[in-house]
């Protein structure tokens, strides 16, 4: 499953796209699917962007405690979908590090798009996150 998902900033009016990617984490992509559409806020840490609770239920599968830029992620802990768009406040010279272990789940693919506006929109702002009709 390589699905693709729309990511709607209803405050801002802007969207980004990510692709699933189930070789990490499949359990944690399924059930995200199943979610879907998802309806929630998303907050900033650092430059990562993440969601309030989902209340998707998944345990750690193959979980990273370091992600590359763009990655996209689960975090069981919180039950919350995160984008890395860069360093977190605990990252370390060029590692990106979420705050706990997470699962990786997919790519942002079009990051030049519109993300200076998300990260400097210092507010939670609403998303609906559904799968893409690309």
């Amino acid at each position: 499953m390589n699905d693709i998902l729309d990511v709607y900033f209803d405050d801002l009016d802007k969207k980004i796209y990510i692709r699933l990617d189930c070789s990490w984490s499949p359990e944690t992509v399924k059930k995200i699917v199943m979610n879907l559409p998802i309806k929630t806020y998303m907050n900033q840490w650092g430059e990562e962007i993440y969601s309030d609770d989902t209340k998707i239920d998944v345990k750690y599968e193959n979980p990273k405690k370091e992600v590359e830029i763009f990655d996209v992620a689960f975090w069981p802990e919180g039950k919350a979908i995160c984008l890395f768009f860069g360093p977190t406040p605990i990252s370390k010279s060029d590692k990106i590090l979420p705050y706990s272990p997470v699962n990786v789940i997919g790519r942002v693919i079009n990051p030049d798009q519109n993300i200076i506006e998300v990260l400097k929109h210092k507010n939670r702002t609403r998303v609906t996150i559904s799968k893409s009709s690309q």
